[in-house]
C-alpha cells in the first residue's frame, strides 16, 4: 500500500454513502479498511444495475480501497471476533445509532478496554444531546432540515435537493478530519478517544454560514440568506447555442463584462461600482447578465471571458465531462480491470502528495471477500476460522 495514511487501520462499520466516502478516501489515501458486513451486505451494493449481484455501480465507485468481511456481531463468537479485530485497529468508524451499539456490546467503554488507543468515531444522523438522538437520517432529509430546499425556493420559487448526497459526503469528510485530528492529539498523549460527528449539526453550520448573514448581528440588522446566492439568475446563463457558467465578481471583472457587452454606461452607475454596491443590487446586476449572454454563442463567450480574464467555465453533463480536455490531460477518468466486475471507469485520487503519492491498490471488494485473511491477522487459526464459518458468526467469500 502506498500514500500518507499508510500502517493505519481502520475498522468500517458503516453503509450507504456517508462513512463509505470517508472510508473510501482514507483508503485510497493508504490506509488499510477493514470494511465489516452484514449477511446481506451494505445496501449500496444493491443500488443501481451492476454485471453481478451485490455490486452495483455505487458500491463500485464508493468502496474501493478496502478489504470485506461478513460477521454476524448478533452471536458471540461474531462479537469476539469483531473484538479482536478492533484490538488491531486504529481507528473504528460506524454510523449505527449509538443505542444499537451498546445493545450489541460495542460501546465505546467496552471497545477501549479492548483497544484503549482506539479512535471511536460515531457518524449520527443528530448529535446526542439533543431531542433528535437516535432518529434516522438520510441525505435528504438533512439537506431539509438544514434549510437548503427553503434556500432553493427563494431563488427558483419551488423547493428542491440538490442532486447529490451533499449532506452525507460533507458529514464524511467532517468525520475524515474529526479522526486525523484525534490521531494527532494521539500521537502527542498516547490516548483515544471517542468522537461524535452529526450530521445535522454539521450541515445547518455548513449552509448558516452563507445565510446567516444579517441575523449574525444581536439585534439582526437585516435578514437571513446571502443575497449573491440567491437571486433567480445566479445560474448557467443561456447563450445563442447553448450555456455558459461565468462569474464576474470583482471590479475588473464587470468593468471588462460592460465593455464586452457594450454596456459602457454601466461601467460608471453607483449600483455596480462596489462588491458592497453590487451586492446590494445582485438582482438587477445577473438580469443584466442574462440578457446579455444571450446575445452571443457559447464559444464566443468564453473566448472573450478568457481574455478579459472573468472567470467562466463550460456547463458539463456528466456524459461531457468524459472528454473535457483537463481531465484527460491529468489522466483523471481511467479504465481498470475490476477481478470479477471486468473493466469499470473509476476515477484518479483528487489531491497529490510530493512525498507519498498514494495509488489505488485494489477495487470494491465482493461480500466477505477477505474473511479467512483478516481474521489470520487478527490472530485466529484456521481451525478457529472454521469454527466461527460453522457457528454462522462469520461468512466465507
Amino acid at each position: 500500500m502506498a500514500g500518507p495514511l499508510q500502517g493505519l487501520r481502520i475498522v468500517d462499520m458503516t453503509s450507504v454513502v456517508m462513512g463509505p466516502y470517508a472510508t473510501q478516501i482514507m483508503g485510497d489515501l493508504g490506509a488499510d479498511v477493514v470494511k465489516v458486513e452484514s449477511g446481506s451486505g451494505d445496501t449500496l451494493r444493491q443500488n443501481g444495475r451492476g454485471r453481478h449481484p451485490g455490486m452495483g455501480p455505487l458500491f463500485l465507485q464508493m468502496d474501493r480501497s478496502k478489504r470485506s468481511i461478513v460477521l454476524d456481531v448478533k452471536k458471540p463468537e461474531g462479537l469476539e471476533a469483531l473484538l479482536a479485530l478492533l484490538a488491531t485497529a486504529d481507528v473504528f468508524i460506524f454510523n449505527l445509532r449509538p443505542a444499537s451499539m451498546k445493545r450489541m456490546g460495542l460501546d465505546y467503554e467496552v471497545v477501549a478496554r479492548r483497544n484503549p488507543r482506539i479512535i471511536y468515531c460515531a457518524l449520527n444522523g443528530f448529535g446526542e444531546d439533543g431531542p433528535y438522538a437516535g432518529k434516522s437520517a438520510y441525505d435528504d432529509m438533512i439537506q431539509g432540515a438544514a434549510g437548503l430546499p427553503a434556500l432553493a425556493a427563494r431563488a427558483t420559487g419551488e423547493p428542491r435537493y440538490a442532486p447529490s448526497a451533499l449532506a452525507d459526503r460533507i458529514a464524511g469528510m467532517t468525520g475524515i478530519y474529526s479522526v486525523l485530528a484525534a490521531l494527532y492529539h494521539r500521537e502527542r498523549t498516547g490516548h483515544g478517544q471517542a468522537i461524535e460527528v452529526p450530521m445535522f449539526e454539521r450541515m445547518v453550520e455548513f449552509v448558516l454560514s452563507d445565510h446567516l448573514y444579517g441575523l449574525t448581528f444581536d439585534p439582526p440588522i437585516g435578514g437571513s440568506g446571502y443575497p449573491r446566492q440567491l437571486a433567480p439568475d445566479r445560474k448557467p446563463y443561456r447563450t445563442k447555442d447553448g450555456y455558459v457558467c461565468a462569474m464576474p465578481y470583482l471590479d475588473k471583472h464587470w468593468q471588462a463584462f460592460f465593455d464586452m457587452a457594450g454596456l459602457h454606461e454601466l461601467k460608471a452607475d453607483a449600483r455596480f461600482a462596489s462588491l458592497e454596491a453590487r451586492t446590494q443590487n445582485i438582482r438587477v446586476l445577473y438580469e443584466i447578465l442574462a440578457n446579455a449572454l444571450v446575445e452571443r454563442t457559447t464559444a464566443e463567450w468564453m473566448e472573450l471571458f478568457e481574455r478579459g480574464d472573468i472567470p467562466s467555465m463550460p456547463m458539463h453533463t456528466p456524459e461531457s465531462l468524459l472528454t473535457d480536455p483537463h481531465l484527460e490531460a491529468t489522466g483523471f477518468f481511467r479504465m481498470v480491470e475490476h477481478p470479477t466486475e471486468g473493466r469499470i471507469r473509476t476515477m484518479a485520487i483528487p489531491v497529490k502528495f510530493s512525498a507519498t503519492p498514494p495509488e489505488v491498490a485494489r477495487q470494491a471488494p465482493r461480500l466477505g471477500e477477505h474473511g479467512r485473511e483478516l481474521m489470520r491477522e487478527a490472530g485466529y487459526s484456521d481451525e478457529s476460522i472454521d469454527k466461527l464459518v460453522s457457528a454462522g458468526a462469520m461468512r466465507a467469500p
